[in-house]
């Protein structure tokens, strides 16, 4: 038996890793991206990172790749994500494939992410799972009955570019008003600076609100409320059984997790209040890498 390999290509780190069969990281190797170097020197290093990963191995029965959208899994082509710029059109797939003879996959990371925590994870279980994660942008995943339903051209799922504020801020080159560019860590942290001066990103505005400090308070509140229209909508298209949450900004705990759960049940039918189910991501930061690597099964 050969191994499966899952990869999380990130704007800050490029992770790959062997997974087992019970969605098990056995080896993981991190190195930084370097976007600034262009897609050929990144590639080229994720092409060396699997080849060392697999050194000594029997054989590679696939490769899952997971990366940031938008961009085409059919064609396994990235399309201009804004965290990997120069990024524009890459077939990414096709570059990987030359130096394996393993089948090569590629998918958008929240819909990795979305597939490990409805096979390994909180969704476990479930038949339909809604993930989002919510860091320095928005993403989400629909998982039913095991299966990632990605739609006609792969961009289902896409929650964080959802407008929730018509004619709203334009956030990098998603929609104006939507729903990243107000309840991502990077939208917390801008309106810190802008509206009240506040350094130091999401971390030091929710370090403020333990603090008492009702400015910030009013940010995340802001935040979370957005982030609860988000969700109620895609209650009401999809109703999934669970919607499974993480990223950065949900490691707040209770400053988020309390009031994201009130807010969602007053913005949904009152017949739908006893069944929203949203539960805390369980795989943290291997969702990546394992829900690639569940490709190439």
């Amino acid at each position: 038996m050969g191994i499966n390999i899952g990869i999380d290509l990130g704007g800050t780190n490029i992770r790959v890793a062997i997974i087992n069969k019970n969605g098990m990281v056995e080896e993981l190797l991190q190195e930084p991206t370097e976007v600034e170097k262009g897609h050929l020197h990144t590639i080229k290093k994720m092409v060396n990172m699997i080849h060392t990963i697999s050194e000594g191995k029997k054989r590679i029965d696939g490769i899952g790749i997971g990366a940031p959208g938008p961009l085409d899994p059919k064609r396994g082509v990235i399309l201009g994500p804004p965290n990997l710029p120069g990024w524009d059109e890459v077939y990414l797939v096709d570059e990987v494939s030359q130096h394996f003879s393993a089948s090569v996959y590629l998918t958008n990371d929240a819909n990795a992410a979305a597939l490990a925590e409805a096979t390994y994870g909180s969704g476990k279980g479930y038949e339909s799972v809604y993930y989002v994660t919510v860091s320095t942008g928005v993403g989400g995943g629909l998982v039913v009955n095991g299966q990632v339903f990605q739609g006609a051209q792969g961009f289902a799922g896409e929650i964080g570019n959802m407008i929730v504020q018509r004619g709203g801020s334009q956030y990098s080159n998603l929609n104006k008003g939507a729903l990243e560019g107000y309840a991502s860590g990077t939208a917390i942290g801008k309106q810190a600076k802008e509206l009240h001066d506040i350094e130091g990103g999401a971390e030091a505005v929710f370090d403020l609100v333990r603090e008492g400090n009702e400015e910030a308070w009013q940010i995340v509140n802001d935040a979370v409320d957005y982030l609860a229209v988000g969700i109620a909508n895609v209650t009401h298209v999809v109703n999934p059984d669970v919607f499974v949450i993480g990223g950065g900004v949900m490691n707040a705990g209770d400053l988020v997790w309390t009031p994201l759960r009130e807010k969602v049940k007053g913005y949904v039918y009152e017949e739908l209040v006893p069944y929203i189910n949203l539960q805390p991501s369980s795989l943290s930061g291997d969702a990546g890498v394992i829900g690639a690597s569940l490709l190439t099964r």
